[in-house]
């Protein structure tokens, strides 16, 4: 059996016998086991229940620190919330109740739930639901990562965010439509030897989609099928 008491030692005279876990001194102290979000296996890890949301991250990678740095989105979501929400492509309408009112020439409406139950010069009656989200079989939530970039072309180019699916599989686009009960990751990596600051947001739920009415495309950005 090898001794490593001698090399243990060495490391804590030349860096100090306490572990520094701040980012930038990982690799020098050889904590690199310490990083939170170094490896896709343990990632960071953020919750989401309420649509639409985005998440956003302003850090550095690099030099000195972890080269790889993943996030895990957990999503189950069970409510919206006071943003407009976009539903099979139509942006849904705010209802509020009151006294009728004239404004600009026109006036309020009148909603009667009874009335106009059929179709009527190809108008449809309107479908009003009260408790938010539709309820589809296989619902869709669309995923957009969004890289804001720090303004330095020198620095953005050697930076690359992607987005991973819950196989942790590179997903080849910056968008994808993901069951509203599922997760996905997003990895930050350092294509260069130098420390790598990053402004990073990812939009979630801007869509509300069933997904037997995607279209061709929107199914090309779905990674699971029902």
């Amino acid at each position: 059996m090898h001794d490593v008491t001698p090399k243990i030692r060495d490391i804590h005279r030349i860096y100090g016998s306490s572990d520094n876990t701040a980012p930038a001194g990982l690799s020098s102290s050889r904590s690199l086991n310490y990083a939170n979000g170094a490896s896709i296996q343990k990632p960071e890890v953020s919750s989401l229940t309420t649509i639409p949301f985005t998440f956003n991250w302003q850090d550095s990678v690099g030099l000195f620190g972890v080269e790889n740095y993943f996030v895990k989105i957990d999503m189950s979501i069970i409510d919206q919330g006071n943003n407009i929400l976009v539903v099979d492509g139509y942006a849904e309408a705010v209802i509020t109740e009151g006294p009728a009112t004239e404004i600009n020439t026109y006036q309020s409406a009148v909603i009667d739930e009874d009335r106009d139950l059929t179709t009527v010069n190809t108008y449809e009656p309107a479908k009003i639901t009260y408790d938010g989200l539709p309820n589809y079989a296989s619902p869709r939530v669309s995923v957009e990562l969004i890289n804001n970039k720090t303004g330095n072309q020198y620095i953005d180019r050697d930076l690359d965010v992607r987005l991973y699916t819950k196989d942790r599989q590179e997903w080849a686009y910056d968008k994808m439509y993901i069951d509203k009960d599922d997760f996905f990751y997003i990895g930050f990596h350092a294509r260069n030897t130098r420390r790598l600051p990053y402004n990073v947001s990812c939009r979630i739920g801007d869509e509300y989609l069933n997904f037997y009415t995607l279209t061709t495309d929107q199914r090309r950005l779905t990674p699971q099928v029902p």
